[in-house]
């Protein structure tokens, strides 16, 4: 394990300060909390709503901070990973996964995603699979990240139907959960990667995991009815479904003792097994949900001949709350932030899960790293959570490939299809630039969009030039397609100026055109363009067109209301942007009318593997322009 870390939000509430987000719902509600609360031990905890109830952040909100800090701590980079594991209870929608939320939620590269959907264990199943993963040598660094956010299901609110009545099963995880996320990050030990801690390396030596719910009822349930006989989805509505409790978070403790019954005796099958030896087990991180259950544990135990001294517990249930799946995590990392380990000291996790019983455990062992203590000076200090970035809503989110190959004519489907799979990786790295990512992230300034545009303005200008350029080097049996060209360069020749205008009204102090420079990416695209251009028939131009207008029809509409949000700057600063929103659609159009010319000409497969090539080139020069606007930030 490289790093942990987690992320909790908002300011401790504690148990005094709870009404003001779950109060209680009639007088057996209040006596139910004041007798839970002096039980469970928990002193403050963290919620992601406000005291109106109003959602802060969103649990793929909370596990994206408690990766960016994981991340960080390991001084790694998010393209660095190759795999993204979730566990938890249920994220902010029912589908798609909880891990394909939190990758968008990042902006993430593409990577394997797996989402475990389970109750305090799931966790654990996403470490797993991210360790299994490593192990297999298909990942050389993997994600694992448990988050929860049960505060939404516990506002006063939720129970107005049912004139603010529950059953005591319905009342108890009210005043026990809480929400937060933690992260770690896995690799597989390669030279330079950071370490858990200056000089140590946290070794993952095994996970065991065994559910016993074949031979256990329900204990803790949401979705279904208070007798566990229908669900929620054989209501004719949701609101019949949340008036009967059975959008009700419940747990039947009267079943619990078993859990922790069976759980010992699993731990003591592990340790006849050979997998464990509680004499050699230094540091003891057992997720129990309340204090009560710490003699209980040590009863069974002690009972069982293989206590681990209370002296080698670790907990922070008192001061962080009960986390359901991230509480490991959470105690976990907070476990390493404030302790320095030896080499050969072990960390053994217990895992409880009351959904219908489940119990997991996991072994670290601490081993010396040489090189990592030599290099932990160098090694970046871990940032405070980034703001999330902007949210955006999913019909704004365009990121189909310029032309949809299904929907395309039948002869150009191949070409298409080809040309969509250049465009969705192009897209992908580009929105993950310095440039779009600080605007994503609501850091961007005015000077950076000054400074963007001082780049952009005269490649803009060299537009209508090698189009025009190429159009003069086709030749006969092109002339219908060179008068296209002819036309499309005439209709974008004036754009550089319109650009040029929002730049001095944003504040631009370049007193002409001519005084602006492109930056190296826009200087190697305007070259290979203006070289290719002047070859013979350069029909491969099309390709070149493709992704540029492409940008303007599918980039550009997406970083307008980002840049207005971001931007104390009148709408007139971005005419420019809002011009090209509207009409590469056009244009796009035409460029489909130009390759339908092309393909009657000549050889077909020629001529589409040649718009293919420069499209593919062209990718990666306006990529490369894109990642140089921020280049004095790094």
């Amino acid at each position: 394990m490289e790093s942990a870390a987690y992320y909790l939000p908002g300011e401790p509430v504690s148990n005094d300060q709870m009404d003001a987000y779950i109060a209680p719902l009639n007088r057996m509600s209040d006596r139910i909390k004041r007798r839970i609360l002096a039980e469970n031990g928990i002193t403050t905890r963290h919620y992601a709503i406000d005291a109106e109830g109003n959602t802060v952040m969103g649990n793929a909100q909370l596990a994206a901070a408690a990766i960016r800090d994981c991340l960080a701590r390991g001084g790694a980079r998010l393209d660095e990973v190759s795999m993204l594991a979730s566990g938890s209870s249920g994220g902010d929608a029912l589908m798609p996964g909880f891990a394909n939320m939190i990758q968008g939620e990042l902006a993430a590269p593409p990577m394997e995603t797996l989402s475990v959907h389970g109750i305090c264990a799931a966790g654990v199943s996403a470490v797993q699979a991210a360790a299994q993963g490593i192990e297999l040598g298909a990942h050389g660094r993997a994600l694992a990240v448990a988050s929860e956010m049960p505060s939404r299901l516990f506002k006063r609110s939720r129970f107005a139907n049912r004139g603010y009545d529950a059953d005591f099963d319905a009342h108890f995880l009210r005043w026990m959960l809480s929400d937060g996320a933690g992260a770690l990050l896995l690799g597989d030990g390669s030279a330079g990667r950071a370490t858990a801690q200056p000089g140590i390396r946290l070794k993952l030596k095994w996970v065991h995991q065994r559910a016993f719910s074949g031979d256990y009822p329900v204990c803790m349930q949401l979705g279904l009815s208070e007798d566990r006989k229908r669900a929620h989805l054989d209501y004719p509505s949701w609101a019949d479904a949340e008036a009967d409790g059975a959008l009700s978070l419940r747990q039947d403790i009267r079943l619990l003792p078993h859990l922790f019954d069976i759980g010992i005796h699993e731990y003591a099958q592990l340790v006849r097994d050979g997998w464990l030896d509680p004499k050699t087990v230094d540091h003891f991180l057992c997720h129990y949900s309340s204090a009560r259950f710490i003699p209980v544990v040590e009863d069974l135990m002690e009972k069982a001949g293989l206590v681990i001294p209370r002296e080698r517990w670790y907990s922070n249930l008192a001061w962080r709350g009960n986390t359901g799946a991230a509480s490991i995590f959470v105690m976990l990392a907070e476990f390493l932030q404030t302790r320095t380990l030896r080499p050969g000291e072990r960390i053994f996790c217990y895992i409880p899960e009351s959904g219908r019983f489940m119990a997991a455990y996991m072994l670290f062992e601490a081993e010396a790293d040489e090189a990592a203590g030599a290099n932990a000076e160098s090694r970046p200090a871990a940032a405070p959570a980034a703001k999330p970035p902007a949210a955006m809503d999913s019909d704004d989110v365009l990121i189909a490939p310029p032309h949809d190959p299904d929907t395309g004519p039948d002869p150009l489907r191949p070409l298409l299809t080809e040309l969509a799979a250049i465009w969705h990786d192009y897209r992908s790295r580009v929105w993950r630039t310095p440039v779009i990512r600080k605007l994503r992230e609501r850091r961007f300034e005015t000077s950076d969009y000054i400074g963007w545009m001082s780049h952009w303005i005269p490649q803009v200008r060299e537009g209508s030039k090698w189009m025009r350029e190429g159009a003069a080097s086709l030749t006969g049996p092109y002339a219908e397609l060179s008068a296209l060209i002819d036309l499309h360069a005439g209709e974008e020749q004036n754009d550089f100026k319109i650009l040029f205008q929002d730049y001095q009204r944003a504040g631009g102090t370049a007193p002409d055109i001519d005084a602006l420079r492109r930056n190296p990416g826009g200087e190697a695209l305007n070259a290979y363009l203006h070289g290719l251009a002047a070859t013979q028939d350069p029909i491969g131009l099309l390709g070149a067109i493709y992704i540029i207008e492409g940008t303007g029809q599918r980039i550009v509409p997406q970083l307008l209301p980002l840049l207005r949000a971001s931007l104390p700057l009148p709408p007139e600063a971005f005419r420019f942007l809002e011009y090209h929103g509207h009409n590469d659609e056009d244009h796009l159009a035409r460029w489909l009318m130009a390759v339908q010319l092309v393909m009657e000409v000549g050889d077909p497969a020629r001529s589409a593997a040649r718009i293919v090539d420069t499209a593919r080139r062209t990718a990666a020069l306006y990529l490369m322009q894109f990642q140089h606007v921020m280049e004095a930030e790094r």
